[in-house]
């Protein structure tokens, strides 16, 4: 090569990092963006659009900083990330349009996986193209790269068992092996004792034992961790499970040397806390139990007996309850992921606007954690076109059932549940929707013979005043909108 080729080829990689470096920071002030816009209903949309953006614009100056400064076969390599682009696409544009929106927090879940599994074998692959050397900052690096695997192969399978359980593959009860908590911590500080043991060593045969231990005991410290947490839990595990995706991305950053990366990790794993957090305030749970695995043992587990309650409910018919509804003054209405199952928010919609055109005062309640995932009843009902300013959270709304002549209780279950006010309940203290404290409450429900997805029996459906309107919740919105007047 000659100098002044040389010279060029040089400038040409400067000119390329100076352009990845400003499509970096683009990219990362798009994502803080979009995660502020998706903070709130209105701006949810354009909080998607501004991530859309900054991903691809990540993707772009990271593909052409990649061929610039590669030195061999450009063409090979621009074939192989177009390859891999548009295998990824594929699969993702089919599960996208394939998915439901009660089938999105199993999605969810596989695509924690995905993401714990790229961080583990970007970690081998970084410590088999640069295996470790006697000195400080290789001993850093192989660190990097062993909280890379450690991080990555708990996420992975952790996600998988979250997957089993939300699908209904697996049971959604608490499995756990005798003493599972001294088992995780023994797994715990196995898998870190090694990486400790990793960082010290040199060449790929002496290192690549160790990292396998490292990735062995975190794939099965994610198994055991998760199969003891309950159904009930289930929504704040894959909320932590997007939290320890985000650093294990992260971790995949440093070992790769990609400021972007760790940017992107950092802010996943920051917000995933942060959700975790409120939402284990919204269930009574201790965060710190969640982090060190502690839940499994409380509102995951069934109530033996159904919590003893016991007595005889009553049934209503649509046009008993089209009758209250159109008397009524104000109605709220509490959306659950019976709701989703039936995909009975078009109709629950237009029953909103047809007594709202009538004059009657209608909300929606929602519980931050009904569904199987954060906002899950909030873009069902976006989805529905109802409008945002009726759709209120527990605190704004709790305080006017009491004013409420009508409750409608749809597809919901464990977030109105008055054992919630039972020191011995197995929800104790979790904060509900006070339906009951409405005129009348009418509950609808599939049938009887099902209790919540924590297992516990509620006595809402019991109370004298609550009806129960069994049967498909879209049909029973179906025949309640048949049945109110025309006029």
């Amino acid at each position: 090569m000659s100098t002044r080729t040389a010279a060029a080829s040089t400038g040409l990689a400067s000119a390329a990092t100076r352009i990845d470096t400003l499509v970096l920071i683009a990219a990362a002030l798009l994502f803080i963006l979009a995660l502020a816009g998706l903070s709130k209903q209105t701006t949810a949309l354009r909080g998607n659009t501004l991530g859309i953006v900054g991903m691809t614009a990540a993707l772009i100056g990271t593909i052409f900083l990649a061929l610039t400064l590669d030195s061999g076969n450009r063409v090979l390599s621009a074939a192989l990330i177009a390859l891999a682009l548009i295998i990824g696409a594929a699969i993702g544009i089919t599960w996208a349009r394939r998915v439901e929106m009660t089938g999105m927090p199993e999605l969810i879940a596989m695509l924690h996986s995905f993401v714990g599994l790229a961080a583990v074998l970007v970690g081998f692959n970084s410590f088999l193209t640069t295996p470790g050397a006697a000195t400080e900052t290789n001993a850093f690096h192989m660190g990097e790269v062993g909280l890379a695997v450690l991080i990555g192969a708990y996420t992975f399978t952790g996600s998988i068992v979250a997957y089993l359980k939300l699908s209904g593959r697996i049971s959604g009860k608490p499995r756990a092996l005798p003493g599972h908590n001294w088992v995780n911590l023994g797994l715990a500080v196995l898998a870190i004792a090694f990486i400790v043991v990793f960082g010290h060593t040199t060449g790929v045969r002496g290192g690549i034992g160790y990292l396998v231990i490292v990735a062995v005991a975190a794939l099965a410290l994610g198994i055991n961790h998760i199969m003891a947490i309950g159904g009930g839990d289930m929504p704040v595990v894959v909320s932590m499970l997007n939290s320890y995706s985000g650093w294990a991305a992260a971790m995949a950053g440093f070992t790769l040397g990609n400021d972007l990366l760790i940017i992107t990790g950092a802010l996943v794993g920051s917000s995933g806390a942060y959700l975790s957090y409120v939402m284990c305030q919204a269930m009574n749970r201790s965060f710190v139990s969640v982090v060190l695995g502690g839940l499994g043992s409380g509102g995951g587990a069934p109530a033996a007996g159904g919590s003893g309650v016991a007595g005889e409910h009553t049934e209503t018919t649509p046009d008993a309850v089209a009758a209250a509804l159109w008397q009524a003054k104000r109605v709220i209405i509490a959306p659950g992921y019976g709701m989703a199952v039936a995909k009975a928010q078009f109709p629950v919609a237009t029953l909103a606007e047809r007594l709202r055109a009538h004059g009657v005062d209608v909300k929606f309640g929602i519980h931050p954690v009904a569904g199987r995932l954060p906002g899950h009843m909030n873009v069902l009902l976006a989805e529905a076109k109802v409008p945002y300013n009726i759709v209120l959270d527990l605190d704004e709304i709790n305080d006017q059932f009491k004013d409420a002549d009508v409750a409608l209780v749809i597809g919901a279950n464990d977030t109105v549940n008055p054992s919630a006010e039972d020191p011995g309940s197995p929800i104790a203290g979790m904060p509900v929707l006070k339906v009951w404290e409405a005129a009348t409450c009418v509950v609808f429900k599939r049938s009887m013979s099902h209790a919540g997805y924590a297992g516990v029996q509620n006595p809402l459906f019991f109370k004298e005043n609550t009806d129960m309107l069994l049967g498909d919740a879209k049909a029973s919105v179906d025949a309640i909108l048949a049945a109110l007047p025309t006029k």
